[in-house]
């Protein structure tokens, strides 16, 4: 088996799935997808999380729709394996990313929607503050991600400097 066993990670990466919006198993298939030495597949996943083959195969469909996972083959080999970025800012990324199109940007429609129907100027506010939110997230999302890393890096490092941290 190629995956690792359940361990303390692949149960907070279950219980962070559920904050981007995807299932626990999802969490679980992607800690042991990102730490495993070689590239598992469905197969060692569903022995080695003790999750149904079923449960595993509806997981790493939501995982490569965020683009969270990727798929691969072996030569000679007829069975999908799966890869993660190990770049782990790069998940948190992808993670954010599906979270705003499953759930942000659909309530901001319908708020935008709403604040038309209504003659409600508090309303229209809300729905342009929700929108420039919406389109502020997409620009940060839409960086280089090594220029978004960077960035933050010197944020950091400048509230030391005016906190008078070293």
């Amino acid at each position: 088996m190629t995956a690792p066993a359940p361990s303390d990670l692949t149960q907070l990466f279950a219980d962070l799935a559920s904050a981007f919006g995807l299932s626990r198993a999802a969490g679980q298939c992607l800690a042991a997808i990102w730490r495993a030495t070689d590239t598992p597949s469905a197969e060692d996943l569903a022995t080695g999380l003790g999750l149904s083959r079923s449960n595993v195969s509806v997981a790493l469909k939501e995982l490569r729709q965020a683009g969270l996972v990727q798929v691969s083959r072996k030569p000679g080999l007829r069975r999908d394996f799966f890869t993660a970025d190990p770049n782990p800012w790069a998940l948190l990324r992808a993670g954010l990313a599906e979270r705003h199109r499953r759930e942000i940007a659909p309530l901001v429609d319908r708020l935008t929607a709403l604040a038309q129907a209504e003659d409600d100027s508090r309303m229209q506010d809300l729905a342009e503050m929700a929108g420039a939110a919406s389109q502020w997230f997409s620009k940060l999302m839409r960086r280089d991600l090594t220029e978004l890393m960077q960035g933050m890096a010197a944020e950091k490092k400048a509230k030391k400097k005016h906190r008078g941290e070293k």
